[in-house]
């Protein structure tokens, strides 16, 4: 990759009394202790939440590539989906003097005032699998969300046939990933489908919400016959419990099955689709996105660029306001190459 940004960092500081009260709320406590990393920059990370396969996935990924690659990482944190956590965390790496600072924020319209702070002292931010709305990033690391949406509508479109009933199970709408998928998929299934009626069932990224909303639509609508979740790894177990229980979950090729597709990639989801409950999912690469916003963080703290273009590990570069973004690439898997060793929901653990 070709090198043009320049991108200066400092340490910020902070009195001992107020780091040791704000390390004592937020901290991970599952998270061990940070990478020793001898001389090389601090890097501070926090992770978005623990609620969701894919993300406790991620944050394996990351524990592992810390210890393996001697990354110097202050104690990682875990805002737990609450913006004013995160906030706080981000203080402490400042006080804690963080070079640079990884993070997923699931509010992408909340943290812009925190993204404007840590400009101002000088550390840059990279962000995982989500876009902030406003402020600068030195690096998102995410796939083409949009992608997913389309994916998802094609591949259920064509399972369809072109007619029928579908549920959306929409992540919450202001990140950037839920706007994301859930335009893209209406556009694509107004534009190519246009006999399929889709039912938005926005989520706020909650298994529980989604699984109240499907129940109340499958009552108004029996004959529902596919469903798009936007995120597997907080979806599918309450939604295969739901089908189950009202008699639906038949196995694919059996009269009666719903058509379903994902988004995630975590291991459940492809014993899913071995057992033909679920038909297909886009895998969001967890292992790369916690390889790369390593890679980037450290690149950040020391003062490395980038620029628009395509990249050595199979993805492109693209500019965005405020930043750059690493669309990682995210493939679709279905029962034909759902035991693809080199897909990373089948190398878990």
């Amino acid at each position: 990759m070709k090198l043009a940004r320049t991108r200066s960092t400092a340490a910020a500081a902070c009195a001992l009394a107020a780091l040791t009260l704000l390390t004592a709320c937020n901290r991970d406590s599952s998270s061990g202790s940070a990478g020793s990393g001898g001389d090389k920059p601090a890097i501070g990370i926090d992770l978005p939440r623990s609620d969701s396969d894919f993300w406790n996935s991620y944050a394996e990924y990351l524990k592992k590539d810390i210890k393996s690659e001697d990354i110097n990482v202050l104690p990682l944190s875990n805002s737990q989906n609450d913006i004013t956590k995160l906030v706080a965390n981000v203080q402490v790496f400042q006080n804690t003097g963080a070079k640079a600072v990884v993070m997923a924020p699931q509010d992408t319209g909340a943290i812009a005032s925190t993204l404007d702070t840590l400009a101002s002292k000088k550390i840059p931010v990279v962000s995982v699998d989500t876009r902030p709305d406003k402020g600068d990033v030195y690096m998102v690391v995410r796939a083409d969300n949009r992608a997913y949406g389309t994916k998802a509508c094609e591949f259920l479109g064509e399972q369809l046939g072109g007619k029928g009933k579908v549920a959306e199970l929409q992540g919450a709408l202001d990140s950037i990933n839920g706007r994301d998928r859930s335009e893209a998929f209406a556009e694509c299934m107004k534009t190519k489908f246009p006999k399929i009626e889709v039912f938005e069932l926005p989520t706020d990224w909650k298994g529980d919400v989604a699984s109240a909303k499907l129940q109340s639509l499958l009552a108004q609508h029996p004959d529902l016959n596919g469903i798009y979740m936007q995120a597997g790894g907080v979806f599918l177990q309450p939604t295969l419990a739901l089908l189950e229980q009202k008699g639906l979950l038949k196995p694919a090729g059996q009269k009666g099955h719903i058509s379903i597709i994902s988004n995630d990639g975590i291991p459940q989801e492809f014993e899913a689709i071995r057992k033909g409950q679920i038909d297909a999912t886009v895998s969001q690469p967890a292992d790369l996105y916690a390889k790369y916003a390593l890679y980037y963080a450290e690149a950040a703290a020391e003062g490395k660029t980038f620029e628009p273009g395509t990249t050595d590990h199979d993805s492109t570069i693209i500019e965005i306001p405020g930043g750059l973004e690493d669309q990682l690439p995210a493939p679709l898997v279905t029962k034909d190459n759902v035991d693809d060793k080199a897909l990373w929901g089948n190398n878990v653990g």
